[in-house]
Protein backbone atom coordinates (compact mmCIF):
# COMPACT_ATOMS: atom_id res chain seq x y z
CA UNK A 1 0.00 0.00 0.00
CA UNK A 2 1.23 3.46 -1.14
CA UNK A 3 0.33 6.42 1.17
CA UNK A 4 1.43 9.86 0.93
CA UNK A 5 1.63 11.55 4.33
CA UNK A 6 1.84 15.32 4.03
CA UNK A 7 3.82 16.18 6.76
CA UNK A 8 4.91 13.27 8.69
CA UNK A 9 7.27 14.65 11.01
CA UNK A 10 5.08 16.49 13.66
CA UNK A 11 4.18 15.48 17.04
CA UNK A 12 1.17 13.35 16.54
CA UNK A 13 2.48 11.94 12.73
CA UNK A 14 5.86 11.14 14.25
CA UNK A 15 4.18 8.27 15.79
CA UNK A 16 2.17 7.21 13.21
CA UNK A 17 5.13 7.20 10.38
CA UNK A 18 7.61 4.51 11.67
CA UNK A 19 4.22 2.81 12.82
CA UNK A 20 3.04 2.69 9.05
CA UNK A 21 6.51 1.70 7.80
CA UNK A 22 6.48 -1.56 10.13
CA UNK A 23 3.11 -2.29 9.04
CA UNK A 24 4.28 -2.69 5.71
CA UNK A 25 3.19 0.58 4.12
CA UNK A 26 4.92 1.82 1.50
CA UNK A 27 5.42 5.44 2.86
CA UNK A 28 6.31 8.57 1.64
CA UNK A 29 6.83 11.85 3.22
CA UNK A 30 6.21 15.35 1.77
CA UNK A 31 7.73 18.44 3.71
CA UNK A 32 10.58 21.11 3.66
CA UNK A 33 12.59 19.33 6.35
CA UNK A 34 12.59 21.53 8.64
CA UNK A 35 11.71 19.31 11.77
CA UNK A 36 13.93 19.05 13.97
CA UNK A 37 12.24 15.23 14.53
CA UNK A 38 14.09 12.57 12.31
CA UNK A 39 12.79 10.73 9.22
CA UNK A 40 12.16 7.74 9.70
CA UNK A 41 14.48 4.96 8.08
CA UNK A 42 12.74 3.26 5.05
CA UNK A 43 10.63 6.55 4.18
CA UNK A 44 10.97 8.09 0.82
CA UNK A 45 11.16 11.81 1.44
CA UNK A 46 9.28 14.43 -0.97
CA UNK A 47 11.05 17.87 -0.64
CA UNK A 48 8.61 20.15 -1.36
CA UNK A 49 6.06 23.23 0.20
CA UNK A 50 2.62 21.45 0.67
CA UNK A 51 0.83 25.16 0.63
CA UNK A 52 2.75 26.55 -2.78
CA UNK A 53 0.47 24.02 -5.03
CA UNK A 54 3.16 24.10 -7.77
CA UNK A 55 5.69 22.37 -5.60
CA UNK A 56 2.98 19.99 -4.61
CA UNK A 57 2.71 18.84 -8.03
CA UNK A 58 6.25 18.94 -9.01
CA UNK A 59 7.71 17.20 -5.37
CA UNK A 60 4.66 14.20 -6.42
CA UNK A 61 5.05 14.06 -10.14
CA UNK A 62 2.99 11.30 -11.34
CA UNK A 63 2.96 8.90 -7.90
CA UNK A 64 -0.72 7.73 -7.76
CA UNK A 65 -1.33 6.88 -3.54
CA UNK A 66 -3.83 4.44 -2.15
CA UNK A 67 -4.27 6.98 0.77
CA UNK A 68 -2.79 10.79 1.43
CA UNK A 69 -2.88 12.00 4.46
CA UNK A 70 -2.98 16.04 5.20
CA UNK A 71 -1.61 16.59 8.72
CA UNK A 72 -1.17 20.18 8.18
CA UNK A 73 -4.34 21.57 6.43
CA UNK A 74 -5.99 24.52 8.73
CA UNK A 75 -8.33 26.05 6.47
CA UNK A 76 -10.77 25.37 3.62
CA UNK A 77 -8.34 27.08 0.67
CA UNK A 78 -6.09 24.00 1.74
CA UNK A 79 -8.45 21.67 1.65
CA UNK A 80 -9.69 22.66 -2.06
CA UNK A 81 -6.49 22.56 -3.62
CA UNK A 82 -6.04 19.13 -2.15
CA UNK A 83 -9.19 18.10 -3.69
CA UNK A 84 -8.05 19.09 -7.34
CA UNK A 85 -4.42 17.76 -6.98
CA UNK A 86 -5.55 14.32 -5.75
CA UNK A 87 -8.79 13.61 -7.42
CA UNK A 88 -8.42 10.42 -9.05
CA UNK A 89 -4.73 10.21 -7.45
CA UNK A 90 -6.01 8.35 -4.41
CA UNK A 91 -7.83 6.14 -3.21
CA UNK A 92 -8.39 7.74 0.33
CA UNK A 93 -7.74 11.22 1.60
CA UNK A 94 -7.79 11.09 5.16
CA UNK A 95 -8.03 15.12 6.83
CA UNK A 96 -6.60 15.52 10.43
CA UNK A 97 -8.99 17.89 11.56
CA UNK A 98 -9.84 18.63 16.23
CA UNK A 99 -11.92 17.23 18.70
CA UNK A 100 -11.77 21.10 19.41
CA UNK A 101 -14.48 21.16 16.46
CA UNK A 102 -17.09 19.43 18.90
CA UNK A 103 -19.75 21.36 20.74
CA UNK A 104 -17.97 23.91 23.01
CA UNK A 105 -18.78 23.65 26.06
CA UNK A 106 -20.53 20.28 25.21
CA UNK A 107 -24.45 19.95 25.71
CA UNK A 108 -23.63 16.01 27.27
CA UNK A 109 -21.30 13.87 27.96
CA UNK A 110 -19.41 11.25 26.50
CA UNK A 111 -18.62 13.22 22.97
CA UNK A 112 -19.33 10.75 20.21
CA UNK A 113 -18.50 11.53 16.71
CA UNK A 114 -22.33 12.31 16.22
CA UNK A 115 -21.65 15.60 18.49
CA UNK A 116 -22.32 18.79 16.51
CA UNK A 117 -19.59 20.93 15.74
CA UNK A 118 -19.47 24.31 17.05
CA UNK A 119 -16.72 25.96 18.53
CA UNK A 120 -17.73 29.90 18.76
CA UNK A 121 -14.75 30.81 20.81
CA UNK A 122 -12.30 29.22 18.26
CA UNK A 123 -11.23 30.42 15.00
CA UNK A 124 -9.25 27.55 14.37
CA UNK A 125 -11.59 25.61 15.31
CA UNK A 126 -13.98 26.96 13.12
CA UNK A 127 -11.79 26.53 10.14
CA UNK A 128 -11.43 23.02 10.73
CA UNK A 129 -14.99 22.98 10.55
CA UNK A 130 -15.37 24.66 7.67
CA UNK A 131 -12.61 21.88 5.92
CA UNK A 132 -14.87 19.10 7.37
CA UNK A 133 -17.43 20.72 6.14
CA UNK A 134 -16.07 21.22 2.28
CA UNK A 135 -14.76 17.16 2.51
CA UNK A 136 -18.46 15.92 3.33
CA UNK A 137 -19.81 17.96 0.21
CA UNK A 138 -17.28 16.23 -1.87
CA UNK A 139 -17.93 13.05 -0.60
CA UNK A 140 -21.82 13.58 -1.31
CA UNK A 141 -21.31 15.15 -4.62
CA UNK A 142 -19.12 13.07 -6.16
CA UNK A 143 -17.76 10.25 -4.02
CA UNK A 144 -14.73 11.63 -2.91
CA UNK A 145 -12.97 8.61 -0.51
CA UNK A 146 -12.61 10.79 2.58
CA UNK A 147 -11.85 10.15 6.06
CA UNK A 148 -12.00 12.75 8.66
CA UNK A 149 -9.68 11.88 11.86
CA UNK A 150 -9.95 14.08 14.89
CA UNK A 151 -7.50 14.16 17.34
CA UNK A 152 -7.72 15.69 20.98
CA UNK A 153 -4.53 16.80 22.81
CA UNK A 154 -2.08 14.39 21.41
CA UNK A 155 1.44 14.38 23.03
CA UNK A 156 4.82 13.42 22.46
CA UNK A 157 7.75 13.46 24.80
CA UNK A 158 8.55 17.10 23.68
CA UNK A 159 5.30 18.55 24.45
CA UNK A 160 3.99 19.90 28.49
CA UNK A 161 0.27 20.21 28.57
CA UNK A 162 0.71 23.81 29.89
CA UNK A 163 0.19 26.72 27.76
CA UNK A 164 3.45 28.40 29.43
CA UNK A 165 5.48 25.33 28.82
CA UNK A 166 8.69 24.62 30.73
CA UNK A 167 8.00 27.90 32.85
CA UNK A 168 5.26 26.00 34.64
CA UNK A 169 8.04 23.05 35.33
CA UNK A 170 10.54 25.70 36.27
CA UNK A 171 8.14 27.59 38.63
CA UNK A 172 7.45 24.34 40.54
CA UNK A 173 10.79 23.10 40.71
CA UNK A 174 11.53 26.59 42.32
CA UNK A 175 8.48 26.30 45.05
CA UNK A 176 7.16 29.14 43.53
CA UNK A 177 2.73 28.65 43.06
CA UNK A 178 1.45 28.18 39.38
CA UNK A 179 -1.81 29.18 37.96
CA UNK A 180 -4.15 26.47 37.05
CA UNK A 181 -7.41 27.23 35.25
CA UNK A 182 -10.99 27.18 37.26
CA UNK A 183 -10.87 25.08 40.06
CA UNK A 184 -8.74 22.78 38.43
CA UNK A 185 -11.70 19.90 38.94
CA UNK A 186 -12.64 20.18 34.90
CA UNK A 187 -11.92 16.94 33.41
CA UNK A 188 -9.43 16.43 30.00
CA UNK A 189 -8.31 14.06 28.11
CA UNK A 190 -4.46 13.56 27.08
CA UNK A 191 -3.15 10.82 24.66
CA UNK A 192 -0.29 9.81 24.16
CA UNK A 193 1.06 9.81 20.23
CA UNK A 194 1.94 6.17 20.16
CA UNK A 195 -1.47 5.00 21.49
CA UNK A 196 -2.55 7.62 18.66
CA UNK A 197 -0.94 5.61 15.61
CA UNK A 198 -2.07 2.44 17.09
CA UNK A 199 -5.63 3.02 16.14
CA UNK A 200 -4.58 5.64 13.29
CA UNK A 201 -2.76 3.40 11.22
CA UNK A 202 -5.41 0.68 10.67
CA UNK A 203 -7.20 3.09 9.18
CA UNK A 204 -5.22 3.75 6.24
CA UNK A 205 -6.74 2.39 3.07
CA UNK A 206 -9.24 0.55 5.11
CA UNK A 207 -12.69 1.09 2.95
CA UNK A 208 -14.89 1.36 6.08
CA UNK A 209 -13.36 4.54 6.62
CA UNK A 210 -14.37 6.09 3.79
CA UNK A 211 -17.08 8.62 4.01
CA UNK A 212 -16.96 8.58 8.08
CA UNK A 213 -15.15 10.70 10.84
CA UNK A 214 -13.36 9.19 13.34
CA UNK A 215 -11.98 10.73 17.17
CA UNK A 216 -8.92 8.85 18.72
CA UNK A 217 -8.79 9.80 22.01
CA UNK A 218 -7.41 7.98 26.04
CA UNK A 219 -10.10 6.52 27.63
CA UNK A 220 -8.19 7.90 30.54
CA UNK A 221 -9.66 11.10 32.76
CA UNK A 222 -7.83 13.52 34.54
CA UNK A 223 -8.89 16.96 36.04
CA UNK A 224 -6.37 19.57 35.23
CA UNK A 225 -5.21 19.40 38.92
CA UNK A 226 -4.23 15.69 38.95
CA UNK A 227 -2.40 16.79 35.41
CA UNK A 228 -0.36 19.42 37.64
CA UNK A 229 0.56 16.95 40.21
CA UNK A 230 1.53 14.11 37.93
CA UNK A 231 3.69 16.70 35.97
CA UNK A 232 5.31 17.77 39.54
CA UNK A 233 5.49 14.40 40.69
CA UNK A 234 7.61 13.39 37.33
CA UNK A 235 9.55 16.41 38.42
CA UNK A 236 10.51 15.44 41.70
CA UNK A 237 8.41 18.65 42.98
CA UNK A 238 5.17 19.23 44.37
CA UNK A 239 2.83 21.50 42.51
CA UNK A 240 1.62 24.64 44.75
CA UNK A 241 -1.51 25.14 43.22
CA UNK A 242 -3.36 28.65 42.95
CA UNK A 243 -6.97 28.57 40.79
CA UNK A 244 -8.05 31.48 38.87
CA UNK A 245 -10.90 31.92 37.05
CA UNK A 246 -10.50 30.83 33.37
CA UNK A 247 -12.73 34.09 32.63
CA UNK A 248 -10.21 36.29 34.01
CA UNK A 249 -7.27 34.81 32.66
CA UNK A 250 -8.60 35.46 29.48
CA UNK A 251 -9.77 38.96 30.23
CA UNK A 252 -5.80 39.39 30.76
CA UNK A 253 -4.41 37.22 27.75
CA UNK A 254 -7.23 37.85 25.09
CA UNK A 255 -4.76 35.47 22.67
CA UNK A 256 -6.21 32.63 24.82
CA UNK A 257 -9.87 32.48 24.28
CA UNK A 258 -9.85 30.01 21.89
CA UNK A 259 -7.52 27.71 23.51
CA UNK A 260 -9.29 27.76 26.85
CA UNK A 261 -12.80 29.17 26.99
CA UNK A 262 -13.09 27.27 23.94
CA UNK A 263 -11.30 24.25 25.06
CA UNK A 264 -9.62 23.21 27.97
CA UNK A 265 -11.82 24.95 30.11
CA UNK A 266 -14.38 22.28 29.23
CA UNK A 267 -14.65 19.02 30.84
CA UNK A 268 -13.96 16.33 27.11
CA UNK A 269 -14.92 12.62 28.17
CA UNK A 270 -14.79 11.12 24.64
CA UNK A 271 -16.56 7.51 23.67
CA UNK A 272 -14.11 5.83 21.84
CA UNK A 273 -16.50 2.74 20.69
CA UNK A 274 -16.08 3.96 17.05
CA UNK A 275 -12.73 3.67 16.29
CA UNK A 276 -12.14 0.55 18.73
CA UNK A 277 -14.87 -1.19 16.11
CA UNK A 278 -12.63 -0.65 13.19
CA UNK A 279 -9.18 -0.87 14.82
CA UNK A 280 -9.72 -4.67 16.20
CA UNK A 281 -9.93 -3.48 20.11
CA UNK A 282 -7.63 -0.86 20.13
CA UNK A 283 -7.39 1.13 23.45
CA UNK A 284 -4.70 3.49 24.73
CA UNK A 285 -2.00 2.02 27.06
CA UNK A 286 0.22 4.84 27.99
CA UNK A 287 -1.68 6.59 31.42
CA UNK A 288 -0.70 9.82 31.47
CA UNK A 289 1.74 9.09 34.36
CA UNK A 290 4.32 7.43 32.54
CA UNK A 291 3.82 10.04 29.80
CA UNK A 292 5.15 12.75 31.99
CA UNK A 293 7.91 10.92 33.22
CA UNK A 294 9.05 10.57 29.55
CA UNK A 295 8.61 14.45 29.06
CA UNK A 296 10.59 15.29 32.09
CA UNK A 297 13.39 13.27 30.95
CA UNK A 298 13.60 14.65 27.50
CA UNK A 299 13.76 17.81 28.77
CA UNK A 300 16.33 16.74 31.85
CA UNK A 301 18.56 15.05 29.13
CA UNK A 302 19.56 18.27 27.87
CA UNK A 303 19.13 21.79 29.92
CA UNK A 304 18.96 23.99 26.51
CA UNK A 305 15.63 22.29 25.81
CA UNK A 306 14.50 23.81 29.33
CA UNK A 307 13.33 27.24 28.18
CA UNK A 308 12.25 29.74 30.50
CA UNK A 309 10.04 32.81 29.30
CA UNK A 310 10.00 35.65 31.93
CA UNK A 311 7.21 37.44 30.17
CA UNK A 312 5.38 34.12 30.69
CA UNK A 313 6.75 33.72 34.48
CA UNK A 314 5.58 37.80 35.22
CA UNK A 315 2.11 37.04 34.06
CA UNK A 316 1.62 34.12 36.61
CA UNK A 317 3.18 35.75 39.18
CA UNK A 318 0.38 38.57 38.51
CA UNK A 319 -2.14 36.22 38.56
CA UNK A 320 -0.71 34.63 41.39
CA UNK A 321 -1.19 38.25 43.00
CA UNK A 322 -4.29 38.62 42.06
CA UNK A 323 -5.75 35.42 43.60
CA UNK A 324 -4.09 35.71 46.64
CA UNK A 325 -5.90 39.52 47.12
CA UNK A 326 -9.37 38.40 46.21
Amino acid sequence: MRVLFIGGTGIISSACSPLALESGVDLYLLNRGRSHRGIPEGAKVLNGDANDRASLEAAIGDLTFDAVVNWIAFVPDQIERDLDVFRGRTGQYVFISSASAYQSPPSCLPVTESTVLDNPYWEYSRNKIACEERLVRAYREEKYPITIVRPSHTYDKTLLPFDHGWTVVDRMRRGKPVVVHGDGTSIWTLTHHRDFARAFVPLLGNPNAIGDAFHITSDEWLTWNQIFDQVAYAAGTKAIKVHVPSDEIVRREPGRLGGLIGDKANSMIFDNSKIKGLAGGWSAKIPFARGAEEIIAWYDADPSRQKVDPERDRFEDELVEWATKR
